[in-house]
């Protein structure tokens, strides 16, 4: 592509609306153009990327005996009534009618559109296992989108979903998918994790996040420091060493009531009594479709809302709001506390090892000190309630964990029977006996993939495309239109590029040779060639290395270094 064509809109100003590296780059780069709050435009540019980082996909899939299909974006909403999702996916899913006041939904996934189409078409063991991906526009009406392509609302992802006889031959499904996802994200260049992640709200009973490490991700990942093991913060859990409790004193029959003014935060009661926060425990109230509940963890450590939920066996789960707390509970927000209350207590497995216990008085302006569980408090429902921070034990080999950030670029599921169930997907197996199809579901990010990949590979100048899903893997800049002898060359080199399918973007602009320079920089081509009047004399190419900034000189009259130099990039990334 000549420069001088191209609709490839730079901006030398870093947009008032990007907040992070991925967003400014592209929006700088003339990669996408915003629309509406979560909903981008991919100029040609973008465009290109992101097509690389389908191909990948592509070969990857079909490589592990996937097929490509193309399902409807919008869907009726009686499939997603008969899952009983409807209600439950909440105000994300997007819902309109037709003229016919008939109720659609825009699809954010398509687990309810596949497991229809599949249980009209597969009906006898023969035809399994099968698995069946697409590549295509989403929208989720997400909150508060933000972050460019990292967080919106309209995005293009690739889903796939398997279909097996049983929980064996799905588990060789979802290790295959799994294989793929490691391919494809290698082969893009990225630094990345797979880690156990929640199922959220698309359930099933195990599921691996695939996360690129970055400083600027909005999920934060536990790994350990010896062993493979590595979780979402989510999911993760942590080694858990019993200690022994000092018992309380016999000669105390009961906790001792104090007067704690303006003291409604653990850092304020632990800096009351003169004691750490791991002294305290926090009390907090959550609702849920089985009622309430107070949940209770030390004063030192964050409650883990899926752990609550998944010990509760609760569909849905949220913090009860201070209002309602004292309207219907009767209970002070900032002075809770586990003792004599109506509603059942959920209680961290560390709760039962901090031996003495400061907590709320439930009575405004108080707390009670010398508190302790067994004599004053118990429950039977004691589960993994916190989130791992770093310093905490591994749940495998007892070494340390540590906490990175994090962007989800993918995500795996062992759904089970959880939809063919739901929408009656069955099929006769050897015996001629009906059976329900055993599902998986797998998700990429396409467009976060492209962006995950700029928050990895970036300097002051811009992008540093991996050389795999580089717009352009070379860029040839003509740094004097008015020499014939060099404008030839350049020309014959553009077109000997694209011959051996090399994608080149030609800067052949009348443009000073710093802008070209910066520009070649900014849209992360992997590799600068530079021509001028003096480097056509003395008979050589400038090649230049955007990653690392590597200077090299090449030959005019033989094109081979060139070519071993592309092969040289290809092979690093």
């Amino acid at each position: 592509m000549r420069f001088s064509r191209m609709h490839l809109p730079t901006l030398k100003e870093v947009p008032s609306e990007a907040e992070v590296i991925s967003h400014r780059l592209m929006l700088r780069a003339g990669m996408i153009r915003r629309l509406a709050a979560g909903i981008y435009s991919y100029l040609p540019l973008g465009l290109l990327a992101l097509r690389n980082v389908e191909e990948i996909i592509r070969q990857e899939m079909n490589r592990a005996g996937a097929q490509e299909v193309l399902l409807p974006a919008v869907q009726p909403a009686e499939l997603w009534q008969e899952s009983e999702r409807w209600d439950f996916y909440g105000k994300e899913l997007l819902r309109i009618r037709d003229r016919h006041q008939r109720d659609y939904c825009f699809g954010p996934t398509h687990e309810e559109v596949i497991t229809d189409l599949i249980r009209h078409e597969v009906r006898s063991y023969r035809q399994l296992p099968l698995n069946l991906y697409q590549i295509q526009t989403k929208f989720r009406d997400e909150i508060r989108p933000r972050f460019g392509l990292m967080r919106g609302r309209e995005f293009i992802m690739k889903d796939a979903y398997s279909f097996d006889v049983d929980d064996a031959a799905a588990g060789l499904s979802y290790q295959a998918m799994r294989d793929a996802y490691t391919r494809i994200f290698s082969r893009c260049g990225l630094n990345f994790r797979a880690v156990e992640a929640d199922s959220g709200a698309i359930g099933g009973s195990f599921s691996h996040e695939f996360v690129v490490l970055a400083d600027s991700g909005e999920d934060a990942v536990a790994s350990c420091q010896s062993c493979d093991y590595a979780a979402n913060v989510e999911k993760a859990e942590s080694q858990f060493i019993a200690v022994r409790v000092t018992p309380p004193d016999p000669a105390v029959a009961a906790p001792l009531e104090v007067a704690t003014p303006d003291c409604e935060s653990i850092e304020a009661v632990a800096a009351f009594f003169g004691v750490t926060p791991d002294a305290t425990i926090k009390s907090i109230i959550f609702e849920s479709d089985l009622g309430f509940c107070m949940v209770i963890v030390p004063g030192d450590r964050e409650v883990n809302e899926i752990k609550v939920k998944t010990a509760l066996g609760a569909e849905w789960l949220e913090i009860l709001a201070p209002a309602r707390v004292a309207d219907e509970l009767g209970l002070p927000v900032g002075y809770l506390g586990p003792l004599n209350v109506s509603i059942p207590l959920l209680v961290d497995r560390q709760v039962p090892q901090l031996g003495e216990i400061i907590c709320g008085a439930n009575r405004a302006g108080f707390h009670l000190q010398g508190v302790y569980w067994g004599r004053d408090f118990r429950s039977s429902q004691i589960a993994d309630l916190v989130q791992v921070r770093a310093g905490d034990f591994c749940p495998r080999c007892g070494s340390l964990l540590q906490i990175d950030r994090g962007i989800e670029v993918g995500h795996i599921f062992k759904l089970g029977t959880k939809y063919s169930e739901k929408l009656k997907a069955t099929f006769l197996d050897q015996e001629g006996q009906e059976r329900l199809l055993v599902m998986g579901c797998y998700g990429i990010g396409v467009g976060r993939t492209v962006a995950a990949a700029i928050e990895q590979n970036y300097d002051e100048n811009g992008i540093c495309f991996p050389y795999a899903i580089a717009p352009f893997k070379v860029a040839l800049l003509n740094l004097d239109l008015k020499s014939e002898e060099v404008t030839a060359y350049c020309e014959s080199l553009y077109l000997e590029l694209q011959n051996r399918g090399i994608s080149v973007i030609y800067d052949d602009r009348n443009e000073r040779p710093g802008v070209k320079f910066k520009d070649a920089d900014l849209i992360g081509v992997p590799l600068r060639l530079t021509l001028g009047r003096k480097g056509y004399k003395r008979g050589v190419l400038e090649a230049r290395r955007r990653r690392g900034s590597i200077n090299e000189e090449l030959p005019l009259d033989d094109w081979a270094p060139l070519w071993s130099l592309l092969a040289e990039l290809a092979a690093d990334d």
